[in-house]
């Protein structure tokens, strides 16, 4: 029985949905509107009482959050998983610094009612995650900087992870110039859009490849 892939188009499970279709094994996608609550609703609730994406089921366990999933997927895979155990620690860094920093500073842009009850303090908590983001996008693109992927020159499960966080740079929440701002980052994400995994995520979830 393949594993089963719940996802919403754009949101953060595209990093798992990337990986999934890159390791090559067979696989179902059960699609989620956020917008319509599709996350709150008992059947959903019943897969993962936390109610957001991604989860993943492979017959009766379930697995969410996209730092496990993807070093799930890494290790179940090891072409997508780097080989020495330093490179591993990196991509473990790589993945705890983008799920704890990129992750949460994103959100007090999108939703900054988790932060706080006071409406009039939504706009100042956006400002100052914009910055963050600004400040830890300028971390990412100085790691990148030497060009090829994320870790020893080796495409893993890191690098889908960091696709997902330049599309939400150049997202309206966010609104950065990622070419001219970020233009190590952008090679790298332009690389992303020459796999062919990446353009069949892309086609199924609707969303425009980096150009």
């Amino acid at each position: 029985m393949p594993a089963i892939l719940y996802y919403a188009p754009g949101a953060c499970s595209l990093a798992s949905h990337i990986a999934l279709e890159e390791a090559g094994a067979p696989f179902e996608t059960a699609r989620l509107n956020l917008m319509a609550g599709d996350q709150r609703a008992p059947e959903y609730l019943a897969v993962n009482e936390r109610g957001r994406v991604p989860a993943l089921v492979e017959a009766d366990w379930v697995l969410t959050e996209n730092s496990a999933i993807l070093r799930h997927v890494g290790r179940c895979h090891p072409a997508l998983w780097p080989e020495s155990a330093r490179d591993q620690a990196v991509a473990d860094e790589w993945l705890g610094w983008l799920s704890t920093n990129h992750h949460i500073a994103y959100a007090h842009v999108r939703r900054p009612e988790r932060y706080t009850a006071d409406e009039e303090a939504f706009a100042g908590i956006r400002a100052k995650g914009a910055d963050t983001c600004g400040d830890l996008f300028t971390m990412t693109e100085v790691r990148l900087s030497n060009g090829g992927w994320a870790v020893a020159d080796r495409f893993s499960v890191v690098d889908p992870y960091l696709l997902l966080f330049w599309m939400w740079g150049r997202g309206p929440a966010l609104g950065f110039d990622m070419a001219t701002r970020f233009p190590h980052w952008t090679a790298h994400a332009r690389a992303m859009a020459g796999r062919p995994a990446v353009q069949a995520v892309f086609a199924r979830e609707g969303l425009d490849l980096p150009a």
